[in-house]
């Protein structure tokens, strides 16, 4: 770990805590503690707390299992180790509190992150601090991807690309969902991502492709289906998320139809997204080509979500979203029409916003093929 790595993120962080009025940020485990210290900690029943605070040194409350791993930090923190006797932990908590004088002050928390757990040792140890939830405010932290970051992306993209095409090329008429998923998963691993995975593939043929998010069933891939793949792989920790829609032999003409109104929705984002443009204005241009097509009433979630070190971050690109889009911002633009009982198509690309507009992460063909065509 290189310490003006860190430096850089811990001088920013302190910057948004002062225009936030904030006096420290406490995390837990997650992506948002991972990026501050390039540690990794599962959530599990023993509680790990990061506390920065805007005047001092971080401080870590974690179990005695887990403190061999702050030997590879590269700045000054405390630590404060609990044992397996749970009757020692607030007393770690207390003491971290004190050692950052952080009773009466406000406390950052990610309120979608933050468990009643951690979050019932925080108070019982600060309880005069005010707890404020901070996701905006810690938003800024990840949201624009430096160089060494887009391309860890850029990496995760390749490795997905490739596992579905070795995927696809042993698909087989009569395999199911389940076994594609599976071997998807296995040529993901065995291509490089890293080990815990973004999300669980999604794989969903015939009528099950107009679930969203539809769980791999026990349903065979048969001719005339649609099958929609929604991946990713994840590399140095960071994410892709793609989505294509492969054609079992001959599909119907409704489906066809419903497959080049996406591809033209997905190619209206990619086209207006550029710096100066907002979230908003991205999500009305897909949405515009679906809804003149006939088929807004289809299209029944946002256009894309941020991508990084979660699978689901800032920016989002939903209708009213003002935020403006600038330079090292990565995100998918992954328009669907999902059809009841008759099936569904998404498209999805990772995009980053570059000085020159937009470009795309991933490049797998978006137009309606069959299986075996790539």
């Amino acid at each position: 770990m290189h310490s003006n790595h860190f430096a850089q993120k811990h001088y920013k962080l302190i910057k948004i805590l002062a225009e936030n009025q904030l006096d420290a940020l406490a995390l837990n485990a997650g992506p948002n503690l991972t990026h501050l210290t390039g540690l990794h900690f599962h959530l599990m029943e023993r509680p790990v707390v990061g506390f920065f605070p805007r005047d001092g040194k971080p401080l870590f409350v974690l179990p005695e299992l887990e403190q061999a791993k702050l030997a590879e930090l590269p700045f000054d923190f405390q630590a404060f180790p609990y044992s397996e006797d749970r009757e020692s932990w607030p007393k770690a908590f207390q003491q971290a509190v004190k050692a950052g004088g952080l009773d009466a002050k406000k406390i950052g928390v990610i309120a979608r992150r933050m468990r009643v757990l951690e979050l019932r040792f925080l108070q019982g140890a600060a309880p005069q601090a005010e707890f404020i939830p901070a996701e905006e405010a810690v938003a800024e932290l990840r949201m624009r991807k430096n160089a060494q970051e887009i391309a860890s992306m850029q990496n995760a993209a390749q490795c997905a690309q490739l596992a579905l095409q070795n995927t696809l090329a042993g698909m087989k008429i009569g395999m199911t969902e389940r076994q594609f998923a599976a071997e998807l998963t296995s040529q993901l691993l065995r291509g490089g991502s890293d080990p815990e995975l973004p999300f669980s593939p999604i794989v969903a043929s015939g009528p099950n492709s107009a679930n969203p998010h539809a769980t791999p069933t026990d349903r065979k891939l048969s001719e005339g289906d649609l099958l929609l793949v929604d991946w990713g792989a994840s590399v140095d920790e960071y994410f892709s998320d793609i989505t294509r829609t492969f054609a079992i032999g001959e599909v119907s003409a409704q489906m066809k139809q419903i497959a080049g109104v996406v591809a033209q929705a997905n190619a209206a984002g990619r086209i207006i997204a550029k710096p100066g443009v907002s979230a908003g204005d991205v999500d009305h241009a897909v949405r515009e080509v679906i809804s003149q097509a006939g088929y807004g009433e289809f299209f029944t979630h946002r256009t894309g979500h941020g991508l990084g070190r979660e699978g689901h971050e800032e920016p989002y690109i939903s209708a009213g979203n003002k935020l403006i889009l600038e330079v090292g911002m990565t995100f998918t633009i992954e328009p669907g029409i999902y059809i009841p009982q008759v099936g569904g198509v998404r498209i999805e690309d990772d995009m980053v916003i570059t000085p020159q507009g937009c470009e795309s992460l991933t490049d797998l063909p978006r137009e309606l093929i069959k299986v075996g065509d790539l």
